[in-house]
């Protein structure tokens, strides 16, 4: 029995040899096999993200071991990553991707093509990136993380909750430290920006620390809890925790990020695009490349801009006539429209509900009737909900949040209610169409739900795909009979113009140095949107340049390689099996989405 338990004992220490051997293999060296390396690297970023893995919620409860933390923001840490994406691509490009079949193929050029071009940037511009402004950054996004993402279902979670509300000084001191550095190399977002950021934080820490969003969601999440899951004594302790910790500690963090703004104001006044920054014109060419995935120039982008409008305007135009507006700009006329008393929702609380009820109602309704363009749908729902209110001036009129892996937390679409009246009633559908069914949701949930290809293929995003699929998905909303009626089809061709129009002033701004006034100006002529909308979105491009080229050059895309199939393949074509190559893939560069749909077009016609 002894010789027994030894010999099981010796077994049982080679096995765990073998694995350690394993391990240390497959973590500091190139994996034997690729898919090893593919999770191997996934599990190093992510293991380093605490805030991504509670969004995603892939690790079973029991093996939660950083719900009570943030992620690092510091330098050091910045410069960990960074040496780590050096890394992982020196280590894919020592396989040998031609003796792969056309699906590991597919994976290993995905990845290669996000390292190649996310190195790239790193090299030249790691810092050139606003790390705070109107549209994103620690003071929004942090609470927004602890309000939307951050689930309670025990005892556990809600003190995981307070851990990480203690973590906010820490984050901020790091992202301060960020700010510094780049203000000393003459990296500073334009003074609008810093005011409107400065405008946010004196919004959030207003409130008494129990009237804060992060103590009445709190409240919310507690209630939601099975009876007894909190006994009352420890729930009082909970909210007189968090209560304290957000007067005594996240208000003191947002008053030093207050004070630093409100000392970089006072030497901030200009508003000028990304050519003013150091190496700013190629900062911004290479940006346009991130952000499109193609090699287009920003004069390129420009000229297709201004093409794109003058060919949306004539098909805007039949409409406007037929509603007996003859005068004026596309942009006035649209206005005249849009400001009519039936098409606003009043600015109070119940034209809130009333209008996000609406879009819930058109979401349900779109998904009840797309099937003979879908065989493959999430099982995840979309639910709809209003922006915080102390993160809607500056923010989107909409925004599109993924739910959980684990089904646990649906897909969000957030509409800006800072005024209803600001989005017409024939601008609704398409937006729902955009941000929910069949757009981000869609795209987004089904990408999430893939089987049998590598994790990073479900979470990696390309902004021209996702976007542009969105933007495509407004327009088969339209093709399938969602927005027929005259003025709905209006809302569908103003929003592509909004599109369009983001070529010409994304350009316009950082390459050709036009001012935000003249931005607003030609964005007010051509889309008529309200001039707030106007304003947020043209301030948004100041701080996130190129980002707004990708809707057009996706959607584009997607349109041309619909219209070979169905050339090519004449009465063999199908929408739903063309929609699931496209979708079934994940986010995928433009160029390789193409190489994606040739391929499907050659096998289907016999010809592969």
């Amino acid at each position: 029995m002894r010789r027994l338990l030894r010999w099981v004992g010796g077994l049982l220490l080679v096995v765990v040899l073998l694995a350690g051997a394993l391990f240390v293999h497959v973590w500091y060296f190139k994996p034997a096999r690729i898919d090893w390396f593919y999770a191997r690297t996934f599990a190093q970023f992510a293991l380093n993200s605490p805030e991504m893995l509670s969004s995603m919620r892939v690790l079973p409860r029991w093996l939660d071991f950083s719900g009570d933390k943030l992620d690092d923001a510091s330098l050091a840490h910045e410069a960990e990553q960074l040496d780590l994406l050096r890394r992982s691509r020196e280590t894919l490009r020592r396989y040998d991707p031609t003796s792969f079949d056309a699906d590991a193929r597919l994976s290993y050029d995905v990845l290669d093509y996000y390292l190649d071009i996310a190195e790239e940037g790193v090299g030249r511009f790691r810092d050139h990136a606003f790390l705070v402004t109107q549209m994103s950054g620690v003071h929004t996004d942090l609470p927004d993380f602890m309000t939307s993402t951050h689930q309670v279902s025990d005892l556990r979670d809600a003190r995981n909750y307070l851990a990480r509300l203690r973590l906010f000084p820490r984050k901020f001191d790091q992202v301060l430290e960020r700010l510094q550095m780049r203000e000393t190399q003459h990296l500073i977002p334009p003074r609008f920006a810093i005011d409107k950021v400065l405008g946010q934080m004196h919004s959030f820490i207003a409130p008494a620390p129990q009237d804060n969003p992060l103590y009445t969601t709190f409240v919310q999440k507690l209630d939601k809890l099975p009876a007894g899951a909190i006994e009352p004594p420890m729930r009082d302790a909970l909210l007189a925790d968090v209560a304290h910790t957000i007067e005594h500690s996240i208000y003191p963090a947002y008053e030093k990020l207050i004070a630093y703004f409100s000392a970089l104001a006072a030497k901030t006044q200009a508003n000028d695009g990304v050519w003013s920054l150091p190496d700013g014109e190629a900062y911004y060419a290479w940006r346009v490349r991130l952000q499109t995935t193609t090699d287009m120039t920003p004069a390129q982008v420009h000229a297709l801009g201004l093409s794109e409008v003058a060919r949306i305007a004539a098909e805007m135009e039949p409409i406007l006539q037929g509603q007996g507006l003859t005068e004026g700009s596309v942009g006035v006329r649209v206005q005249q429209l849009a400001r009519h008393p039936d098409q606003r929702y009043p600015n109070t609380d119940d034209g809130r509900t009333a209008m996000l009820a609406e879009y819930q109602r058109l979401l349900d309704e779109i998904d009840a009737g797309i099937g003979a363009a879908f065989d493959v749908r999430p099982k995840l729902g979309v639910e709809v909900r209003a922006v915080p209110a102390y993160a809607q001036e500056g923010k989107a009129g909409a925004y599109y949040q993924p739910g959980s892996f684990d089904g646990s937390r649906p897909g969000l679409f957030y509409a800006n209610m800072r005024d209803p009246g600001a989005t017409p009633r024939f601008a609704m559908r398409t937006l729902a169409y955009h941000e929910g069914i069949p757009g981000h949701h869609f795209q987004i949930a089904i990408a999430q739900e893939l089987k049998g290809v590598p994790f990073f293929r479900r979470i990696l995003s390309f902004t021209a795909y996702t976007e542009g699929w969105a933007l495509y998905a407004e327009r088969l909303a339209w093709e399938m009979g969602f927005e027929q009626a005259p003025l709905d089809n209006l809302g569908r061709l103003r929003d592509e113009m909004l599109r369009a129009v983001r070529l010409v002033v994304d350009s316009g701004i950082h390459h050709q140095r036009w001012t935000r006034e003249r931005a607003i100006a030609y964005m007010l002529e051509n889309t008529g949107m309200a001039e707030s909308d106007v304003v947020t979105e043209i301030e948004r491009y100041f701080v996130m340049p190129g980002q707004a080229l990708a809707y057009k050059a996706g959607m584009l895309k997607i349109l041309e390689l619909r219209e070979r199939a169905r050339q090519r393949l004449g009465d063999r074509f199908d929408l739903r099996a063309f929609h699931n190559q496209v979708l079934t893939h994940g986010s995928l560069p433009l160029g390789l989405l193409e190489r994606v749909i040739d391929g499907w077009i050659a096998a289907t016609a016999g010809t592969k």
